[in-house]
């Protein structure tokens, strides 16, 4: 079992180091520059090439049904889902097989409309209750692997 973590622009990785330790989970940081984590037995940083989508084609890479994976891209979230691993937003929110379909409708809508000029407001900001239901999604998880 481990957490796998695309971790370029991750607002949880705090959080994913506690789960990780108290659970004694592994975790891998992938990100196409240099992150500074905790020098930990349990924590292991990856980082990649400047090349597009080097990350998230190393994250997809090592995913299965052994891993959770943090990602706020919901392409990665979609081939880490066919790779068998579980997938949590950093928001908390699950990516499933069951909503992922419409998440890749919704975002090639957004392009459409940010390519057409139109102003659309971004993401929300991240509050205490998106810190708390990823930590609670991220157990719930790990939980769910490890009875697997």
């Amino acid at each position: 079992m481990r957490i796998l973590v695309d971790a370029d622009a991750c607002p949880v990785k705090e959080e994913v180091y506690k789960v990780a330790f108290r659970r004694e989970v592994p975790v891998t940081l992938v990100a196409n520059s240099h992150l500074r984590v905790p020098p930990h037995p349990l924590i292991a940083r990856e980082t990649v090439t400047n090349v597009l989508d080097a990350a998230d084609d190393r994250i997809a890479e090592l995913a299965g049904p052994d891993s959770v994976v943090v990602t706020a891209d919901i392409l990665l979230a979609d081939r880490c889902l066919k790779a068998g691993a579980a997938v949590i937003a950093p928001t908390g929110r699950p990516f499933t097989a069951a909503s992922i379909g419409s998440a890749i409708a919704v975002r090639a809508i957004m392009v459409d409309l940010r390519a057409g000029g139109d102003q659309i407001g971004g993401a929300p900001s991240f509050s205490k209750q998106d810190r708390s239901r990823f930590l609670q999604a991220l157990d719930e998880a790990l939980v769910r692997l490890d009875r697997a």
